[in-house]
């Protein structure tokens, strides 16, 4: 009698590791953005396993060692990031409502926050953008910065870095209410993040966010039946916005973090 043996032959699945921009993995890896990236691509400015590549669209894989080289960082070094006092009445972002004024405008030498006129006039503004918005019916601390890194940082879906508000408020909020702002709000069919909210005063909120949706405090408390009359950011990470006054700007000392 023969015995019919079968032999099953298991299909080995191969993991195909695909290469990655090296623009992508450089701004992954928060050493700069995809843009100044690119730049630094074509003027030969960075290496993958200590080789230089001068072609955009060069692929790496994950594991190479990707770096920049000093003639980056220096460049990087040279970029200006600005903390501004905000005043109601200045939009955050030019592709806002065009018929207000940029907060960027306010970034001029008259403006300029205890520092000497001749400092400023050696600095260039040119690329200055906001990271981050605030509304224009908010005050306080605006980030405006030449660099991608700490865009990045601030304004990234995963960023780690806390926003404190006040927000002066009126209405009655409920027994849950103020869970509610801490932890279970929806805004556009989208969880929230948990947020720490506490009472400062009878009518004065403290907010601590770490995201910032368009508008994001105003509608929460609308969601618990609060009107907001004030709201102002006083605090980005490890910087406040101190003695600052409304309307002026200070340059972010290099070796201050968020």
């Amino acid at each position: 009698m023969r015995r019919l043996f079968v032999v099953k032959h298991s299909s080995v699945s191969k993991c195909v590791v695909e290469k990655i921009r090296v623009s992508k993995l450089l701004s992954e890896l928060g050493l700069c953005s995809r843009r100044e990236a690119d730049s630094y691509i074509e003027q030969g400015l960075v290496t993958v396993d200590g080789e230089p590549v001068q072609e955009l669209g060069t692929r790496a894989y994950r594991h190479q060692v990707i770096e920049l080289r000093s003639g980056a960082k220096r460049q990087q070094e040279q970029r200006l990031t600005i903390l501004l006092n905000k005043p109601v009445g200045y939009i955050s972002h030019l592709d806002d409502e065009q018929q207000y004024k940029p907060a960027a405008s306010l970034i001029i030498p008259e403006n300029q926050f205890a520092a000497a006129p001749e400092q400023t006039q050696r600095r260039l503004f040119r690329g200055l953008a906001p990271a981050g918005r605030l509304d224009i019916d908010s005050s306080g601390l605006l980030v405006l910065t030449q660099d991608g890194r700490i865009a990045k940082l601030l304004i990234g879906e995963d960023s780690p870095i806390e926003k404190e508000y006040l927000v002066r408020v009126s209405g009655q909020l409920s027994g849950g209410g103020l869970s509610l702002l801490q932890n279970g709000l929806s805004l556009d069919g989208k969880l929230l993040k948990p947020a720490k909210v506490s009472w400062q005063n009878e009518d004065q909120l403290r907010f601590v966010l770490r995201e910032g949706r368009k508008r994001q405090i105003r509608r929460m408390c609308e969601l618990v039946n609060l009107e907001v009359l004030g709201l102002k950011r006083v605090r980005i990470g490890q910087l406040s916005l101190g003695s600052i006054p409304v309307g002026q700007w200070r340059i972010l000392g290099k070796n201050e973090r968020f």
